[in-house]
């Protein structure tokens, strides 16, 4: 299984989203696409959030762009 990526979890955010539109899913399918879709806006949130830190810290940092994952924690 590949790995989760931001831009995946968004397209499938749409796909979902144009599905519950769509308002033709049983009420078992669209309760399981909404958890899908819950879950895949915090994966998002979440990546985002780390995506500000890293760039706080770029913007912060007077000696160049330098970035390590130690400067996150």
């Amino acid at each position: 299984m590949s790995k989760k990526t931001f831009e995946s979890a968004m397209n499938r955010l749409e796909e979902i989203s144009t599905l519950l539109e769509q308002g033709s899913q049983s009420l078992d399918e669209t309760l399981k696409l909404f958890e899908e879709g819950h879950e895949l806006a915090e994966f998002c949130e979440k990546a985002l959030d780390e995506a500000e830190k890293k760039i706080k810290i770029l913007t912060r940092d007077n000696k160049g762009f330098q970035l390590t994952d130690a400067d996150l924690e």
